[in-house]
């Protein structure tokens, strides 16, 4: 029964940070020009640097907080995290200054371990034979959280534009108080190990993708992919008010429903694409769904109809497991985890870039005197570099198609 409780908490957990990176997706252009006092386009620079600065942080001190997780054990940790979290989510809702914005996102990506955290624990309490569905489900709740954030978020934000905040730091406050309770360390005393410096070095996996031979051309593609999908939570309720005149409660509904349309895609999708295409033909035909998908949302005026088009866009959410599941199995079995430990690196990297490129090339678009008023501009650079991307993925089938010359 105490496994029980410990495991509805580590979902209830992920739910939670799921939902604490939605909430805030609706209402911060309302947040960044209310705290700054700035235009529409400078407000979603700043927005750009908070997502950097969080993203930068998760990448830098993960495998810190990892070693911690180690030596110390997984509870102390997750609670750790939840205080922080509801704290982090506090300090936004009473912030007047960006300066203090920026000083809890760098905070709270500093601690920010819930989601590893939760995987250590149900490694540590689950059979192998039940490692699969539990982690299934972790990934169940994180998709959970991801549509009920943005639909909590633009609810509240019809309060107040501060309101999803308190929202959302009352729910992890709320967990913590539940954790505290109920949450069993799981890892025992004879299996911690001391903290190792060499390992908590973040850099230390982009070591490793010299000896994965053959998949370099995948990590590159998965680093461009992820600069690409980036743009949704870096731009797009920006561009949701300035193309569309949107509101948090219009921003939110459309991040929802196209967290519906992606998990629908992603848990039912991929299976048959690649039975019948095969994973390096499903990822060439998502991607290329995604030049269409950035390419329409780059050039669209009409509310109605970037959501009308959700359901296509999320067609080509099957290029990135498509794309995993290629590389996992090119990757002998004792290389699983560094395989695992790169892809996370090169993606942490890109999460951290992108923020930055995208809210520039909006705010370039978007601030009074531009050349050319283009909201969209950001999605059209997304449709670019998939173009890359479907190039970098058919070149070895074309190269294998060509005839041998004969000397």
């Amino acid at each position: 029964m105490q496994n029980r409780l410990a495991l509805i908490f580590i979902l209830a957990t992920v739910a939670i940070d799921s939902i604490g990176i939605g909430i805030i997706f609706p209402v911060m252009p309302d947040l960044m020009r209310d705290v700054t006092g700035a235009s529409l386009a400078d407000a979603a620079l700043w927005g750009g640097v908070l997502a950097t600065a969080f993203a930068a942080m998760q990448f830098l001190c993960g495998p810190v907080v990892g070693n911690l997780s180690d030596r110390f054990g997984r509870r102390p940790v997750m609670l750790a995290a939840l205080a922080t979290m509801a704290l982090d989510y506090l300090v936004m809702a009473l912030a007047q200054s960006v300066w203090l914005l920026l000083a809890a996102r760098v905070v709270a990506g500093a601690t920010a371990a819930t989601y590893a955290t939760a995987g250590a624990y149900v490694a540590d309490v689950s059979g192998p034979e039940a490692r699969a569905r539990n982690f299934g489900l972790i990934g169940a709740a994180f998709g959970v959280g991801f549509v009920l954030g943005p639909l909590i978020g633009g609810a509240a934000s019809v309060l107040d534009v501060r309101a999803p905040f308190y929202a959302a730091a009352a729910i992890a406050a709320a967990n913590f108080v539940f954790g505290y309770f109920i949450l069993p360390e799981s890892l025992p005393e004879n299996r911690r190990r001391a903290i190792s410096i060499a390992r908590a070095n973040p850099f230390a996996s982009f070591r490793a993708i010299g000896h994965l031979p053959g998949l370099r051309r995948y990590l590159v593609v998965m680093f461009l992919y992820t600069v690409c999908f980036t743009a949704y939570p870096a731009v797009w309720s920006y561009f949701g008010a300035a193309q569309f005149g949107w509101d948090g409660w219009w921003n939110g509904l459309s991040l929802a429903f196209f967290g519906i349309f992606m998990a629908l895609v992603q848990g039912l999708g991929v299976g048959p694409a690649t039975r019948i295409w095969g994973e390096e033909r499903t990822a060439v035909y998502g991607s290329a769904m995604h030049v269409l998908t950035f390419g329409f949302y780059g050039l669209v005026t009409s509310g109605f109809w970037a959501i009308a088009f959700t359901p296509v866009a999320a067609l080509g959410d099957v290029a990135g497991p498509a794309m995993q599941g290629r590389m996992t199995n090119l990757t002998p079995e004792d290389q699983q985890g560094e395989l695992q430990g790169v892809i996370a690196s090169v993606s942490a990297v890109a999460s951290t870039a992108s923020p930055l490129l995208m809210t520039w090339i909006f705010a370039h678009f978007t601030r009074a005197g531009a050349p050319h008023h283009w909201p969209g501009a950001p999605f059209m650079l997304s449709a670019a570099i998939m173009v890359v991307c479907v190039l970098i993925l058919v070149a070895p089938a074309r190269a294998a198609a060509l005839p041998t010359r004969q000397t």
